[in-house]
């Protein structure tokens, strides 16, 4: 091939991977709690509340069945983004995990105003691997029964993920988890400082 030839193979060597996060970000990015709640004529799940779009706060309307199928939605959303781009672009589900993470966390349609990904870190963990998966939903779950504190539930849990990554030897994904996590430690800023002094609202707990 010529100096002023193309090399297709070359020259397309970011289709694989801007297409897997454009697929990413768009599954992300759907706001299962706003469709949710304004479809069951709850309002605006983001006047409610602490505004955020996750299932805690939809809970917060009194809908469990709404809020349950947001935490479920919300989980999917992130292991559809990863199955659906290694099927359409084998080796690039990590690329897909990342955008939907970040297109929950900061969604196009809502001004990228959006939630703090602790159920959408769970659909990600399902799908690149389901033993960290079982680790980060039990200490999820578990704390959340035990402590009735949603943030620190989903903290812990988020910071379980590159620790039993590393422990089940996914070393490749150690890096992505741990970013993710800080992510949803970021996330949860306000709730911390609510947390340290003492003020953090405790689910099934009505405010005074």
């Amino acid at each position: 091939m010529g100096a002023e030839g193309y090399d297709l193979a070359t020259d397309y060597l970011w289709a694989a991977p801007a297409g897997a996060a454009l697929l990413g970000y768009l599954l992300g990015s759907i706001p299962f709690g706003v469709i949710l709640t304004r479809a069951a004529g709850a309002g605006d799940l983001r006047t409610i509340g602490s505004g955020n779009i996750g299932a805690t706060n939809v809970l917060r309307t009194g809908r469990k069945g709404l809020a349950a199928a947001t935490l479920v939605l919300d989980a999917a959303k992130g292991a559809v983004a990863v199955l659906l781009t290694e099927w359409l672009f084998p080796g690039h589900g990590v690329v897909a995990a990342a955008a939907a993470f970040l297109g929950h966390l900061y969604p196009i349609w809502l001004g990228f105003k959006g939630g703090k990904g602790v159920a959408t870190l769970l659909g990600i963990l399902i799908a690149l691997s389901w033993p960290s998966a079982i680790v980060y939903a039990v200490i999820w779950l578990g704390l959340l029964a035990a402590l009735r504190i949603s943030s620190l539930a989903g903290m812990l849990a988020a910071t379980s993920a590159p620790v039993s990554a590393a422990y089940f030897g996914r070393f490749d994904l150690v890096l992505l988890l741990l970013a993710l996590a800080l992510l949803v430690v970021w996330k949860h800023r306000e709730n911390i400082d609510r947390l340290i002094s003492g003020t953090e609202p405790r689910i099934g707990r009505k405010k005074a």
